[in-house]
């Protein structure tokens, strides 16, 4: 959805209790608006994929306040790309894969 309106994504990382992604935001949204429709359409996802997550965040607030973003150029770009790749060994946590299993055998 986003990549029709000029958005381009690159790297996602996920530290202990937060998120690290490179987005390339078109000229014509402010970074507070681009921020804004991110959380609110990821959280929507969240919630209409994993109905359970009301439990935990009954308000629906799944997204912290908290923001940090920061530009970089072309020269940056493998830095910034390599620190969000190594998000478990930077705050030396295992990411879990608790997904569901389907049982094949039956």
């Amino acid at each position: 959805m986003f990549e029709t309106l000029g958005f381009e994504f690159g790297s996602f990382g996920f530290g202990s209790n937060h998120a690290h992604s490179q987005v390339n935001v078109p000229k014509r949204y402010s970074i507070l608006v681009a921020e804004t429709m991110l959380k609110s359409r990821s959280s929507k996802w969240m919630f209409a994929k994993h109905p359970g997550f009301r439990k935990r965040y009954p308000r629906g607030s799944f997204w912290s306040g908290y923001e940090h973003h920061e530009s970089t150029g072309m020269k940056d770009y493998q830095a910034a790309e390599a620190y969000i790749k190594n998000q478990q060994s930077h705050h030396s946590v295992e990411v879990v894969d608790d997904r569901q299993q389907k049982i094949l055998c039956f």
